[in-house]
């Protein structure tokens, strides 16, 4: 009991590094860092089912928003007082339903190992905890606790800064946006596109949320308790804090905390970026992260000046919080379909989502005026062919085209042995770029000073 105590003020999220580093961690550090007002958002390439009641036999159907819920997501979630609240008076848990949660998903975060040779399935992390879920609270119970996840992992912020229900949507306004499949994150000043950055996004097994989050905080030298996990042992002490400025310290110089189970922050590799590099975060160098801030104070109004962040750098055993002037939107987008500067691009499916159809092609291609159908046959052709390349996970497996409402089970034997590992990089091609003429000058906007983390 001292022990889940002294927890909870700590920080909960894992970021594993890759190399030499093996295995580290990040997560915002209390309650009060989450953004707790939020609610279902549309702005995927795939359709939103609305939930629908179940009887005792089957399971409940989740799917009013694409849910990404594994169990050592839910263990960071229940270390928000927060929510823990929320599940005992939105959902009807009661005290000893939520310790088993824990419980269960505590061990499935301790059963997680360094293993570069993972399942590569976010579909079968989100089974195994539906199943889970279920089997410990009943049908009734984790239908609303589905419910509550879906609304504090995604929405808006107040109703001026809304979602856009279409594909590839141009803010109007001052945001960041962050297209996971894309590796990709841009700032936007006033509907014009001023800054992107190419990241490193969640492992499959945690997979980056999708929603409306926020961002009002700027932290620098953060420091970092490694929890009582097995990785910790024999390379950091559980609970002993790691100094801020630490070479140890894996949140690097600088986090940015948007929500739990989720930050922004530096301390990746170059070599990270455009691949998996964290649970649940979006992943930066150091470099990158200094390059962020800067531009974060600059669309928030904020002062702050490269000799400031030079100055904290040097003296790396203090923490400096700095409040934003005002707080700044971040959107969580999975959109595999897009169609940028005139050029179509198709992104794996990585988190198999099940966004690489035809329908969905259509959907995008529509909402640029232009009709599939009306290609020549080559192109349809192309396109068709290049679906069906990207339709694959992390480990270049078909992904289901229903897989994001699907409630089929996994085999328990297969997930006892997936569970222990973590998925570290993607086999093969990540996307492909077709020319079409009908598209020319029209879609999302090219990267803009670009910086891609290389020095």
């Amino acid at each position: 009991m001292l022990k889940r105590k002294f927890i909870k003020s700590k920080l909960k999220c894992l970021l594993l590094s890759i190399g030499i580093l093996s295995m580290v961690g990040c997560a915002p550090q209390n309650s009060s860092e989450v953004n707790s007002n939020i609610n279902p958002s549309n702005n995927g390439n795939t359709d939103s089912n609305s939930t629908k009641q179940t009887n005792s036999n089957s399971q409940p159907k989740i799917n009013s928003v694409r849910l990404s819920v594994t169990l050592p997501v839910l263990d960071a979630m229940l270390f928000d007082d927060e929510f823990v609240n929320s599940l005992k008076t939105e959902a009807g848990l009661n005290d000893a339903e939520i310790e088993k949660l824990r419980n269960a998903s505590g061990e499935a975060v301790a059963q997680l190992g360094e293993d570069e040779k993972g399942s590569g399935s976010t579909r079968a992390a989100v089974k195994r905890a539906e199943s889970k879920i279920i089997e410990t609270v009943g049908n009734e119970k984790a239908e609303k606790l589905f419910q509550l996840i879906n609304k504090k992992y995604s929405g808006e912020l107040d109703p001026q800064t809304a979602l856009s229900s279409k594909p590839n949507a141009i803010p109007s306004d001052t945001r960041i946006v962050v297209n996971a499949p894309a590796y990709r994150m841009d700032a936007f000043q006033d509907g014009k596109l001023i800054k992107t950055y190419k990241i490193g996004i969640g492992y499959p097994e945690f997979p980056l949320p999708e929603g409306l989050r926020k961002a009002d905080t700027i932290i620098f030298n953060p420091t970092w308790t490694p929890p009582d996990e097995p990785w910790v042992k024999g390379k950091y002490k559980p609970y002993r804090k790691v100094a801020a400025g630490s070479k140890s310290n894996p949140l690097g110089f600088i986090k940015i905390p948007i929500g739990l189970p989720s930050l922004i922050h530096g301390g990746k590799q170059a070599a990270r970026l455009g691949n998996f590099a964290s649970h649940g975060c979006v992943g930066l160098t150091n470099e990158q992260v200094q390059d962020f801030s800067l531009i974060l104070s600059q669309i928030s109004g904020t002062t702050l000046t490269e000799d400031e962040i030079a100055g904290y750098q040097k003296n790396r055993e203090e923490t400096k919080n700095l409040e934003l002037a005002k707080t700044i939107p971040v959107e969580l987008r999975y959109e595999t379909i897009v169609v940028e500067n005139g050029k179509l691009r198709i992104y794996r499916d990585v988190y198999e989502h099940g966004t690489n159809t035809e329908d969905n092609l259509k959907k995008v291609l529509e909402n640029y005026g232009v009709k599939f159908e009306s290609l020549s046959e080559a192109d349809r052709q192309n396109i068709l062919n290049s679906l069906a390349a990207m339709n694959t996970d992390a480990e270049g497996k078909t992904v289901d085209e229903n897989a994001a409402n699907s409630n089929k089970s996994t085999d328990s034997n297969s997930d006892k042995t997936k569970n222990s590992e973590i998925t570290s990089n993607i086999k093969g091609r990540k996307e492909i770029e077709i020319s079409i003429a009908q598209l020319e000058g029209k879609g999302y906007p090219a990267p803009a000073n670009y910086n891609s983390g290389q020095k």
